[in-house]
């Protein structure tokens, strides 16, 4: 069994750290054939790769998508999208490419396994003006599908704790405190 790293490309982990898919398929295997079952580091396209997951290559690990181009499939094993390791150590060239099993290791290893799970509350509030409840929800799924995650606050609070509500946009942590922001200028 071979060891990989993938690059998630940077349109693609945007999408990523907003909505939450069991599986990545990214294009550009160039000659290189990963089998089913390979494990698999996931990095940043960025400057500073990071690596923010570990998958292992789906039962069918290349086909060709929409442009004939090669694609991968990885199934996600373990996340740290919001505790990524440093991942200097990979020189990459190719956007998927054989890593050595010690590196691999290594790096796996400093992966964490994230903190237990717990429930959480998570709202989005809009004030919708309308005749009935239906009209109102419907006009509630047309504003979150239009404006969407870039423009939409969500918020977020531990189940039982409410008091220590955060708000996210596009999945990062946002002030929406006006008076804060004043105090900024």
């Amino acid at each position: 069994m071979a060891q990989w790293a993938v690059i998630i490309p940077a349109d693609r982990w945007a999408t990523e750290r907003l909505f939450h898919h069991d599986t990545l398929t990214v294009a550009g295997l160039a000659g290189v054939q990963p089998a089913a079952g390979d494990q698999v580091l996931l990095v940043t396209a960025e400057e500073a790769a990071q690596v923010v997951a570990l998958g292992v290559v789906a039962a069918a690990p290349a086909r060709r998508g929409a442009h004939g181009v090669p694609e991968l499939s990885v199934t996600y094993t373990r996340r740290a999208f919001d505790q990524p390791v440093p991942g200097g150590e990979l020189k990459l060239a190719e956007p998927v490419a054989e890593v050595d099993e010690e590196l691999f290791q290594r790096l796996a290893a400093r992966l964490a396994a994230g903190p237990d799970r717990q429930t959480w509350l998570v709202s989005l509030d809009l004030p919708i003006e309308a005749a009935t409840p239906a009209e109102a929800v419907r006009q509630f799924w047309s504003y979150a599908l239009e404006l969407g995650p870039a423009e939409l606050p969500t918020f977020v609070s531990p189940s039982g704790n409410e008091l220590a509500m955060q708000a996210f946009v596009l999945g990062e942590q946002a002030n929406l405190d006006p008076e804060e922001d004043e105090d900024d200028d």
